[in-house]
């Protein structure tokens, strides 16, 4: 892979990252951050934070192992309809007929009719 397209796959993947904490820690503030009148977090809104970002963590891989393991066969599955709709010369199929003999063509008037 050339250095341009490792650069823009790194920021893809860091983009996503902060996305998927931006997104978590506007949750779990909502859900557990009742009271602004205080500078800091009471025990209990603290201890709710750290459940809910535990929690979300926690789904967060347990979705990512099931995407690992799902995404070979998806990719195999994509690359063979991908093969069959090219057809055997690798070409993509075409959806017209084939020509016959050259002039002749299924809407062509035939001569003597």
């Amino acid at each position: 892979m050339d250095p341009a397209a490792e650069h823009r796959q790194q920021l893809r993947s860091l983009r996503d990252f902060l996305l998927v904490y931006n997104r978590m820690t506007e949750l779990c503030f909502r859900h557990c951050v009742c009271n602004l009148n205080y500078r800091l977090l009471t025990g209990r809104e603290e201890s709710c934070l750290e459940s809910c970002a535990a929690r979300l963590v926690r789904a967060n891989h347990r979705l990512m192992g099931a995407y690992v393991g799902l995404m070979p066969a998806l990719l195999q599955r994509r690359a063979a309809e991908h093969e069959a709709a090219a057809g055997p010369s690798g070409l993509p199929a075409s959806p017209d007929p084939a020509p016959g003999p050259a002039g002749s063509s299924p809407d062509a008037p035939v001569a003597g009719s």
